[in-house]
């Protein structure tokens, strides 16, 4: 999400979701090892980005995996994403292509 984005939702507590997100009536999330993935698919070529991490022991049964891309399992949440949740932010680095800087984020 773009920075402007998570700063709003911690103003109001929680994230409401994408247009995307609203569109499908969940928030799009994705698991440590499909999030660089999402970053070049959905994200390439953006800056100003800001990386979550989500604990999903926060989330309840809102949380459900569902088979999406190439039939693997990507978590969808059916509420608005509350900041609790989140246990890390982190600004994705502008200076690279987006998935490259998503990768480095993770080590």
């Amino acid at each position: 999400m773009s920075a402007a984005e998570w700063a709003t939702a911690e103003g109001r507590g929680h994230y409401a979701g994408s247009a995307v997100d609203r569109r499908d009536g969940f928030v799009h999330l994705s698991g440590r090892d499909q999030v660089v993935e999402t970053a070049a698919r959905h994200f390439a070529g953006q800056t100003g980005l800001t990386l979550l991490a989500v604990d999903p022991d926060r989330l309840g049964d809102d949380l459900r995996w569902e088979t999406s891309r190439g039939g693997a399992l990507f978590p969808h949440l059916y509420a608005p994403l509350p900041t609790h949740a989140v246990v890390a932010a982190h600004a994705v680095p502008d200076d690279r292509p987006v998935a490259e800087a998503v990768a480095a984020l993770l080590t």
